[in-house]
C-alpha cells in the first residue's frame, strides 16, 4: 500500500493511498471509497439521467473518486453538470491522480465545479436542476461528518426538493438500505423507487429515486 497524498484540510486529515493500481480516499483514518468498482455510483447518475429530458441541468453532490461525473459527462443529452464538492484538495487530484478514474470529465465545457459545502451553498442560491446525485458520505445512516447527517434529515431532505424543477428527481446513494429514509424522502419530495447494486462483501449498494410532482 503506498501513500500518493497526505493532506490536513479543514475536516482534519485526507489520505490518498494506491493498491494494485487503484486508489483509496481515507478521511481521519475511516476509509470513504475507492476505485476498483464504482458500479453503484454510475447507477446513481445513469438512474437520475433517464428520467431528465434533452437540455436538463444536473446537480452531482459530491465529486468522489469521479466515477459519477465520468458517468455524467458520457450523456451527450444533458446541458449543464454543476458539481458541488466541499474539498479543493479532491478537486485537484481529479487533475492529477484521479484524473484517469474520471475520464478527464473536469475539463468538459458543460461541467462546473462549486467548492463549498452542499447544504450552505444550497441554502444561498436560487439555482433549480432537473436531477439531484446526492452521494456525500455513505449514506443516511452513516456519515462520517456529523454536519453531513443534516442533508438527510427532514430539513436537509426539503432543501434538496427545494432546488429541484417540477417533475424533477432527487437520486441518493446509500451504503445500505434505510427504510425510515426511503418514508422521508417519499412525504417530502415525491414516489420513491429503489435501485440495488450487489458488492463483493455486504449488503448491497442502494440508489434511491423520489420524483417532484410535476407543473
Amino acid at each position: 500500500m503506498e501513500v500518493v497524498e497526505k493532506v490536513v484540510t479543514d475536516r482534519g486529515e485526507l489520505v490518498l493511498r494506491r493498491d494494485a493500481g487503484h486508489c483509496e480516499l481515507i478521511s481521519n483514518g475511516v476509509f470513504l471509497m475507492d476505485t476498483r468498482s464504482g458500479a453503484s455510483e454510475r447507477t446513481l447518475v445513469d438512474a437520475a439521467v433517464s428520467a431528465v429530458a434533452p437540455g436538463g441541468r444536473l446537480l452531482i453532490a459530491g465529486l468522489g473518486v469521479g466515477f459519477s461525473l465520468a458517468s455524467a459527462v458520457s450523456c451527450a443529452t444533458l446541458a449543464e453538470i454543476v458539481v458541488v464538492e466541499i474539498e479543493p484538495t479532491v478537486v485537484a487530484w481529479h487533475t492529477t491522480h484521479l484524473e484517469s478514474f474520471s475520464g478527464g470529465a473536469l475539463r468538459d465545457p458543460r461541467v462546473r465545479v462549486v467548492v463549498a459545502d452542499l447544504g450552505q451553498w444550497l441554502a444561498t442560491t436560487e439555482e433549480q436542476f432537473d436531477a439531484i446525485c446526492l452521494d456525500v458520505d455513505n449514506g443516511p445512516d452513516w456519515t462520517v461528518f456529523d454536519t453531513n447527517a443534516a442533508l438527510y434529515a427532514d430539513a436537509g431532505t426539503a432543501l434538496l426538493r427545494a432546488h429541484l424543477r417540477p417533475g424533477g428527481v432527487l437520486a441518493v446513494w446509500s451504503a445500505a438500505a434505510s427504510e425510515d429514509y426511503a418514508a422521508r424522502l417519499a412525504s417530502t419530495v415525491g414516489p420513491v423507487s429503489t435501485v440495488l447494486t450487489e458488492v463483493e462483501h455486504g449488503e448491497p449498494d442502494v440508489v434511491y429515486l423520489a420524483r417532484l410532482a410535476g407543473s
